[in-house]
């Protein structure tokens, strides 16, 4: 790795040891995961999927994902073999091929959250996202796949240093890191879920909101939430539009709080600005209204509103956007600023 990728210790995060696979200080209640085989969950969230590590609410894991491509799509496009993550490669020679999928996410977890049952809510801080590699990859399919039928893919490099992608000739695109892959176990019902579509489990939200700082709230289905990440990006447009963003390996840090004073059907978000609330569906009329509805919610019964008054106040306040178009289920979410709530009212 290289020496400057150890510059998360700015962001309040210690570069762990890449030797370190699964580390824990009782005292102090931090612990390390590394995307080693045994670590990783590809492809799916599973109620019945085997806990990697466990955890007490309030712990902090330093957790690290592996991008969603193999290293011989990644030498085609041109990357020197000698750049390509032993992680990877480790993950594509061991992880045998009738254990992973349905999806192709490979996600690093579960990890087991003491005290987390059914209908309770995990509470998970973001506390810091930083690639590890210096390169990253896009993809043109996506929503317009009958104007791009080939669906190329384009290794795009970083400067972590100056933290921005060098697209291409006079083209630099600050960087905003954040993983789209962060969900809890779906109900005992759905099955092994793909990691591709977003439910109420969260999962593949790729909401590019949910960088370090911010709050993702997810409604807990099965005892420990069995919490899985990865699909590590760079940046990302709302929409997502080419099926990918800047697609990179990320290291990250979370600090996990069981709520048991909270109930939720949805995803929620709280960015140091803004509420946030999210829906999914195969129709993005439907995922709308559930982003919507989610937000006159919460609107209602945090600050006070009737529900009248909510939906008014969303007519003039709230910001609905499409978070992504690619993934099987469409996403919205809908914001809503902290700012006008008075500090005495609310």
């Amino acid at each position: 790795m290289k020496a400057h990728v150890c510059a998360l210790v700015l962001l309040g995060v210690l570069c762990p040891s890449l030797t370190a696979q699964r580390e824990a200080s009782p005292e102090s209640g931090r612990h390390s995961l590394m995307p080693i085989p045994g670590n990783l969950a590809w492809g799916y969230y599973w109620s019945e999927a085997k806990p990697v590590l466990r955890v007490k609410s309030g712990d902090r894991v330093v957790m690290r994902s592996l991008l969603t491509s193999s290293p011989k799509r990644l030498e085609r496009l041109g990357l020197p073999s000698a750049e390509v993550e032993t992680y990877l490669r480790e993950a594509y020679a061991k992880v045998p091929k009738e254990a992973r999928g349905p999806g192709g996410h490979i996600l690093t977890g579960p990890v087991y959250v003491e005290g987390a049952e059914v209908g309770d809510v995990l509470e998970l801080r973001i506390l810091s996202a930083w690639p590890v590699i210096d390169y990253g990859y896009n993809s043109a399919s996506g929503f317009l796949r009958e104007d791009f039928p080939k669906g190329k893919s384009k290794l795009i490099r970083m400067d972590l240093e100056r933290k921005v992608a060098l697209f291409g000739e006079g083209i630099e695109l600050p960087l905003a890191p954040f993983f789209g892959c962060m969900g809890v176990a779906p109900p005992v019902e759905a099955g092994r879920w793909s990691s591709v579509p977003p439910w109420i489990h969260g999962g593949n939200l790729d909401n590019k909101s949910l960088v370090a700082g911010t709050i993702l709230y997810l409604p807990v289905h099965v005892r420990g939430a069995l919490f899985e990440c990865g699909d590590g990006h760079a940046l990302q447009g709302d929409g997502e539009v080419s099926q990918t963003a800047l697609e990179t390996s990320l290291q990250g840090e979370f600090q996990f709080i069981v709520r048991k004073d909270m109930s939720l059907r949805w995803p929620r978000a709280e960015t140091p600005t803004e509420y946030m609330t999210m829906g999914t569906d195969e129709d993005l009329v439907t995922a709308t209204k559930i982003a919507l509805g989610e937000m006159i919610q919460f609107l209602s019964t945090s600050k006070g509103l009737s529900k009248e008054d909510a939906y008014h106040l969303c007519s003039m306040a709230v910001d609905l956007h499409i978070t992504q178009l690619v993934d099987k289920k469409v996403g919205v979410h809908a914001t809503c600023p902290k700012s006008i709530f008075s500090k005495a009212g609310n």
